[in-house]
């Protein structure tokens, strides 16, 4: 179906072309170019992170982070269930088990209160999930990892340029993971990053990024030959997506503006119809600054969250529910072990609807998204 209003357009700076041309010329098109080291470099000095490594998708990120915990069978990582299915795969995938814990009812973030509950003799990390680009209670999850000696891997794939008490999203916990999906605020088709905050993980993430081998100690020339040393995979992504992520990069400041606008004015234009009683919009506490991800409200109930976005679709905005939560999934019970019950996730799962955003949206259309929800919900 086409759209009058897409739920999300890719933004493009000018200068994307330009440095997959220059890629093209440098004649290696294959991963850790130049571009690549450019992208971990201006990742790594403007966040302050000890190391940045490139990676074909936050997913390929999650999974490093996991590999580096030597799972075992048994051992337990809590996340909460109101994600996306690649933070509980990579737990699966290195041998681990999910737990998974419930949200809080404003930010949609995991709940420090269920993460304390959740701690077993079996757990071995925790991680957090950056939604919409506002970050966890990161204060408070970092005092109990310390607490129970448990590593924290967050799952920043939305909140890049995000920070929680002026600590950017991603550089707090051991580990973090960004997204450069096309439906990312900085994006490159598909692509990732794995922070590594923790230095004492750096050489064996390499290793594992490398299919397992020294290939990186060998590049920079601490062995005189690279071999096969640990469990690994292929996560190099090519200089083709490092040299279009180049040019996004550059824009940081530029788009998250442009987000910010669009994002305050769906809060200004639609706060009658919060005020009504007749949706909840997002909150982003004060110790947070957000990328301005996305927007979404929750409805008072399923059947008039299905309605609206039924209609809203019908007008030829492109609007769209989330995350079915893992817990409640076939995969989840059978692979968690456990079927649990999380209220607070199973009823904005069941509610939330997600708005077009993205940095040129027109304010004809803005204006058409917000009028045509006025007149349902007044209706």
């Amino acid at each position: 179906m086409s759209y009058t209003v897409p739920f999300n357009r890719p933004y493009l700076t000018g200068h994307e072309l330009e440095y997959v041309s220059q890629a093209i010329q440098n004649g290696d098109l294959s991963g850790d170019g130049p571009f690549s080291q450019r992208c971990s470099q201006l990742l790594e000095e403007r966040f302050q992170i000890n190391k940045v490594l490139l990676t074909p998708s936050c997913t390929a990120a999650l999974e490093i982070s996991m590999l580096l915990l030597d799972l075992t069978e048994g051992d337990e990582v809590i996340l909460p269930s109101f994600t996306f299915v690649s933070s509980a795969n990579a737990i699966v995938l290195a041998g681990g088990k999910p737990v998974f814990v419930d949200v809080d009812p404003h930010t949609l973030n995991l709940d420090p209160a269920q993460i304390q509950q959740a701690i077993t003799e079996r757990t071995k990390a925790i991680m957090p999930v950056h939604y919409a680009g506002v970050g966890c209670e990161m204060g408070t999850i970092m005092e109990l990892a310390d607490a129970h000696q448990l590593t924290v891997v967050e799952d920043a794939a939305q909140a890049l340029n995000a920070s929680c008490n002026n600590q950017a999203l991603g550089t707090i916990g051991n580990l973090g993971a960004f997204s450069f999906h096309q439906t990312k605020n900085y994006s490159c088709g598909e692509g990732g990053a794995l922070c590594i905050n923790d230095e004492s993980l750096i050489e064996r993430a390499e290793i594992i990024r490398e299919k397992g081998t020294n290939r990186s100690q060998f590049l920079k020339g601490h062995v005189d030959k690279y071999t096969w040393v640990d469990r690994g995979s292929s996560y190099l992504p090519s200089e083709l997506s490092a040299a279009f992520l180049f040019g996004q990069l550059g824009a940081i400041d530029v788009i998250t503006d442009l987000r910010q606008q669009c994002f305050q004015r769906y809060l200004e234009q639609l706060q009658p119809l919060a005020d009504q009683g007749r949706l909840q919009l997002p909150t982003i506490p004060e110790y947070c600054q957000s990328n301005y991800h996305l927007f979404h409200i929750l409805l008072p109930t399923q059947d008039i969250r299905d309605a609206l976005l039924k209609h809203l679709n019908s007008r030829g905005i492109h609007a769209v529910f989330h995350y079915v939560p893992l817990h409640s999934s076939p995969a989840g019970i059978r692979l968690s072990g456990e079927s649990v019950h999380l209220p607070v996730t199973d009823s904005i799962s069941s509610r939330l609807l997600r708005l077009p955003i993205y940095p040129d949206l027109e304010l004809e259309l803005q204006h058409q998204v917000v009028t045509e929800i006025s007149s349902f919900l007044n209706a």
